[in-house]
C-alpha cells in the first residue's frame, strides 16, 4: 500500500526544480538530440529555473539562470544565452554572500560561450580569460575539476 505525502507549496516547487534541472542534464550529456529533445531540453531548463525563482535562494536562481543560457548556447541562441549569461552574473553580484568561489567562474564561462555562439570573438576571449583566471582561483579541489571539465568541454566554434 503507497502512501499519501502532502507537501507545502514551497517543498513541491523545490522538488520540481530538481527534477527539470535532472531532466535539462539528461538531454545536455546526449551526443545527438532531435528537434523534439531540444524543444524539451529548453522547456525544462526554464521549468527548473521558473521554480527556484518560485522557492529558491538567490544561490540557486542564479544557477538557474546560467543552466538556461547554457542550454541556449547548444541551441545556438547567442542572444538569449547573453541575456541568461549576464542575469546570472548580475545575481551573483547583488548577493555576494551567498555565492561559492565557483559560482563567479561559471558566470564568466556562460558569458564566453554567449559571446563565442554570437560571433563575438574578442568579447568570447575577453571572458574566456576571466573564467578561466576565476576557475584557478576555485578553493576546492573537486570543485575546480567539476569547474575545468565543463569549461574544457562542449563546443567552443574554435574560438577555444
Amino acid at each position: 500500500m503507497s502512501e499519501d505525502k502532502t507537501y507545502t507549496v514551497s517543498q513541491a516547487q523545490y522538488i520540481f526544480a530538481v527534477e527539470f534541472h535532472r531532466k535539462t542534464w539528461e538531454l545536455l550529456e546526449k551526443t545527438e538530440r532531435t528537434p523534439f529533445e531540444e524543444v524539451r531540453m529548453l522547456d525544462y531548463a526554464h521549468a527548473s529555473l521558473a521554480h527556484w525563482r518560485a522557492a529558491g535562494t538567490a544561490v540557486r536562481q542564479q544557477r538557474g539562470e546560467w543552466l538556461v543560457s547554457r542550454v541556449h548556447a547548444v541551441l545556438g541562441d547567442g542572444a538569449h544565452a547573453l541575456k541568461h549569461a549576464i542575469l546570472c552574473y548580475q545575481i551573483i553580484m547583488e548577493n555576494r554572500n551567498e555565492m561559492e568561489d565557483f559560482d563567479y567562474a561559471f558566470a564568466f564561462e556562460a558569458i564566453a560561450r554567449a559571446y563565442t555562439v554570437s560571433g563575438e570573438q574578442a568579447n568570447a576571449l575577453k571572458f574566456i580569460e576571466q573564467a578561466q583566471k576565476a576557475g584557478e582561483s576555485i578553493k576546492e579541489l573537486e570543485e575546480r575539476d567539476v569547474f575545468f571539465t565543463e569549461f574544457n568541454g562542449g563546443d567552443w566554434h574554435g574560438i577555444k
